[in-house]
């Protein structure tokens, strides 16, 4: 069936391209000032109809990613930043990006990835782009082994909510739909690459922990940590049924996020820092997470 008549623009859809174009514009594909293809493109590349991705674009609209004017396009306004000191982030004329940090951890032997998130979206789709390597023997690591640390399903969330109704459990409801969409997705797509033959070794848990992010945690082999808060906004979003509500939400994509990297030196901040979130990643896994 053709997308422009396939009647698409349900939530799940309307969700799976703002989250594609989302990690584009935070990774540098649609750049800061650039404009994002026509909807004609996009519906045709993503496979769905004109009107879910006019729904996936207001969405980012009311975010901030981006702007529209009639005859102009849709231009990119907010861009992922992360502060390095590390030599390597000058190296790119796009600087450090979460996809290019899990591309080099992908492209080592072992890969090991603890997590700390209030969803999982972020991380599916960078997964989906390292599967898509090994597939296609661009890389060939022999040993995954991921660790998510998300919130308790009964932690009594402040965000999402509806800014005048903070009772009204839809927002946080559709939250937990998009994570566990997500994170089955993540599952299956790590697992297939085992059963496939394609790695030797994988290995994914999820644990949920009592408490509520109030910032996002990456953990790549030890090594290196990525680290940024979740920052408050008021925004329209769309619930599952198409109704819009104003809402109090975070946004973690956007944020800025600092990169830290352990070093020969002990004493060093990147050190101690990589070290101390480590230990904290591992006291609440241990003890708190279930």
């Amino acid at each position: 069936m053709d997308a422009q008549q396939s009647g698409d623009g349900g939530g799940r859809e309307f969700q799976r391209v703002a989250d594609e174009l989302r990690a584009r514009m935070a990774d540098g594909a649609y750049p800061l000032n650039s404009f994002l293809p026509s909807q004609r493109l996009l519906a045709e590349e993503l496979g769905v109809s004109r009107d879910t991705v006019q729904r996936a674009l207001r969405e980012l609209i009311d975010e901030g990613w981006i702007e529209s004017r009639q005859g102009s396009g849709s231009r990119v306004v907010k861009a992922q930043r992360i502060q390095s000191s590390t030599p390597r982030a000058t190296r790119s004329r796009r600087g450090i990006t979460l996809e290019s940090l899990i591309s080099e951890v992908f492209e080592q032997p072992e890969v090991t990835l603890d997590v700390y998130t209030l969803t999982s979206e972020s991380l599916y789709w960078r997964i989906q782009q390292q599967a898509e390597r090994i597939r296609s023997r661009s890389i060939s690591p022999r040993r995954i082994t991921l660790r998510m640390l998300l919130p308790a399903e009964t932690q009594p969330l402040p965000y999402p909510s509806v800014k005048d109704d903070k009772d009204d459990p839809r927002p946080r409801e559709r939250m937990r739909d998009i994570t566990e969409r997500h994170t089955t997705s993540l599952r299956q797509s790590l697992m297939s690459l085992k059963t496939d033959g394609w790695v030797s070794s994988v290995d994914m848990e999820i644990r949920r922990a009592p408490l509520t992010p109030a910032f996002k945690l990456y953990l790549f082999n030890g090594d290196e940590a990525l680290h940024g808060p979740y920052e408050v906004t008021e925004r329209t979003i769309a619930l599952e049924s198409g109704e819009e509500v104003t809402a109090l939400d975070v946004l973690g994509l956007g944020a800025t996020l600092t990169h830290h990297v352990k070093d020969d030196d002990p004493n060093a901040s990147g050190t101690v820092f990589v070290e101390s979130m480590q230990k904290w990643f591992d006291s609440v896994w241990d003890l708190l997470a279930e």
